[in-house]
């Protein structure tokens, strides 16, 4: 093979990979992107309706600083960041995210965790958080759920906030209006 040809040869794969790129980018959707890697209808409620993102679903701290983003795993037990962390930059007050009842308030591995089961197979969980709410308690979206505390992986003054739907794990970002889009970078 000449010189040429090789460099030729470089420069198709290279625009495939960008044509590929851009199909995927076209056809992924915020929505439906979940952490098990499944994009499909699972982002409708039970009844059958969509998730109501913006509209009802709140930031759980503000102000605050996104620390550290959402990152699917690559598969069910694989490694990843099942959530996003905020540090807190004014009040500590941590907020029911959207309306619910708490699932579990307690202590796991030396750690404060609430969770709040929302209806429609959304769940939320929040730490290192320190509550006096007992499971079984509704919360309203925007109340008052308990104060950041210490423990787990975040760094200190910082709340994880994790949302899982009908048991995997989806970026909580889908549900408060804020995934960013892809950004495609030029290649060659």
């Amino acid at each position: 093979m000449t010189r040429s040809a090789g460099i030729i040869g470089r420069g198709a794969r290279a625009v495939a990979s960008c044509a590929l790129a851009l199909c995927l980018a076209a056809a992924w959707s915020p929505e439906t992107a979940r952490a098990d890697g499944r994009a499909d209808e699972a982002m409708a409620a039970a009844g059958g309706g969509p998730v109501s993102r913006a509209e009802r679903w709140l930031w759980p701290v503000q102000p605050f600083r996104l620390e550290r983003p959402f990152v699917a795993p690559p598969h069910e037990y694989g490694p990843g960041h099942r959530g996003i962390d905020l540090t807190v930059l004014g009040e500590n007050i941590v907020r029911a995210p959207a309306e619910g009842v708490v699932a579990f308030s307690g202590q796991v591995a030396g750690r404060g965790i609430l969770t709040i089961d929302h209806g429609g197979g959304l769940v939320s969980t929040l730490e290192p958080v320190d509550s006096a709410l007992l499971a079984g308690t509704p919360i309203a979206a925007g109340a008052e759920a308990g104060t950041v505390s210490t423990g787990g992986h975040t760094a200190l003054g910082a709340l994880h906030f994790g949302v899982r739907l009908d048991g995997s794990y989806i970026n909580p970002l889908v549900l408060l209006g804020g995934v960013p889009r892809a950004v495609l970078l030029t290649c060659c």
